[in-house]
């Protein structure tokens, strides 16, 4: 009797967690470079040469002679750029090619085929390239019949999809929502991650399963947690501080659920940084990128990095809020306080330090000034506290736990950011300090 029970607790155990993914992966935000949103599916290569990604008919050979390996070539590029221009050196190693890569059909095999046009020697060499460089290289697929794009599909394939990338050496995989039925993605996400397992090729799993989802049925997050390394929640973000801002607010929101299946292994995703695009301010700009930090955001940029200009690449760069980022605890941070419409957000790091971030979104053409006493900040466990600015690491005071923090921030999604930690009377406290380790 004990030996059947035991046998049918197992085949249970089995089929509760035989598609688990449990592949040791992303124990911190996956940092990297992904196409869509600076790229996108840009068609008008005459006008676009340099960006393009799908291939411009014309009837004269010597424009295809041309274009031939614009997609490649943009890829190859960017790789260049990440790799020599100190991205990579920073933490940002997967390179992404999203939607509008593949062929309008699969070959004779129902394999997935790059475009032959604009990927003339095929995705396996342009994985090799990548890797050459020091970097990791992803791919775009789509759980659907089509991708959003248009193009096919993974639905009815997906094992042999998931070979061929391991084929190919993908080692990241974000498979999109497009034309696909919401409630059978409770099933069919799981079952790709399962065959990419059992593939045996370490490939981050990216899932668009509960953005899909949101507004109609309520995803279970327990379980995409379990099957997805990582997931967007919400809303793809447009190149402009509205789209930016209603992303930051509804996932302040909803942090406080999301919050309890976020952390190594595991990544709630409010979308690419556009740092470095047309759309954001430069106090836009710092405030994306120190939100994203704050919350354990996986930092996916999304720009022309032959073209970014150098305060973009330097809040790109910038160690400490990279160091906030990858912190080991990997703590989703929090909106916690607003004070006269600025919000506060705070996550707790290693070494029981503690970052904050105090964003003042609304479109006021005079500053904020705030007085915060460091109580209603946590601050309460030290008698006394060193409080850096996070942008260039400089002091910004010594300060007892019973004192007020004054801080000023600029209005339309400007940010104040900083980190505190504890201190003693007898050490006089540097004037400048780093989070991250050399």
């Amino acid at each position: 009797m004990v030996l059947k029970f035991l046998t049918i607790f197992i085949f249970l155990f089995q089929i509760t967690y035989i598609y688990s993914l449990e592949n040791g992966l992303a124990r911190t935000p996956p940092m990297g470079w992904m196409t869509w949103q600076r790229f996108r599916c840009v068609t008008d290569c005459q006008n676009f040469p340099d960006s393009c990604i799908r291939y411009f008919k014309h009837s004269v050979f010597k424009f295809k002679k041309n274009l031939m390996y614009l997609s490649e070539k943009l890829i190859r590029e960017m790789a260049d750029r990440m790799a020599d221009d100190g991205y990579l050196e920073a933490g940002y190693n997967y390179i992404i090619v999203d939607d509008c890569w593949l062929a309008t059909k699969r070959d004779k095999d129902n394999r997935l085929q790059p475009d032959p046009v604009r990927f003339p020697n095929g995705i396996r060499a342009l994985a090799d390239y990548v890797h050459s460089k020091g970097l990791k290289f992803g791919i775009y697929e789509d759980y659907g019949t089509l991708t959003c794009g248009g193009y096919p599909g993974s639905i009815d394939h997906l094992e042999l999809d998931a070979e061929t990338f391991a084929e190919w050496t993908v080692d990241y995989l974000k498979l999109d929502g497009c034309y696909a039925d919401i409630h059978e993605m409770d099933e069919g996400y799981p079952l790709m991650g399962h065959y990419l397992n059992k593939t045996n090729r370490q490939i981050v799993y990216s899932c668009s399963w509960p953005a899909y989802q949101e507004g109609t049925i309520q995803p279970n997050y327990t379980k995409i947690a379990e099957y997805c390394n990582l997931w967007r929640n919400y809303d793809d973000i447009d190149d402009n501080f509205g789209s930016l801002n209603d992303i930051i607010q509804w996932f302040a929101s909803k942090q406080d659920n999301l919050s309890l299946v976020h952390g190594p292994g595991s990544w709630n995703d409010p979308d690419m940084l556009i740092i470095g695009n047309y759309g954001l301010s430069y106090g836009q700009s710092r405030a994306q990128m120190a939100i994203w930090s704050i919350m354990s955001a996986p930092l996916i940029m999304s720009v022309d990095l032959r073209e970014i200009k150098p305060w973009h690449s330097e809040i790109l760069l910038n160690k400490n809020l990279i160091a906030i980022n990858q912190d080991k605890l990997g703590i989703m941070g929090k909106r916690f306080l607003v004070v006269n419409n600025v919000e506060i957000w705070k996550k707790t790091l290693e070494n029981d330090k503690t970052a904050f971030v105090f964003y003042y979104p609304l479109p006021y053409g005079t500053p904020a000034v705030i007085n915060v006493p460091l109580t209603e900040l946590g601050l309460n466990k030290s008698e006394i506290y060193n409080i850096f600015e996070t942008f260039t690491g400089q002091l910004v005071g010594q300060f007892k736990k019973g004192d007020l923090l004054k801080v000023r921030v600029e209005p339309s999604g400007s940010v104040f950011a900083c980190w505190a930690e504890s201190a003693n009377f007898e050490q006089k406290p540097k004037s400048k300090s780093t989070l991250f380790k050399n």
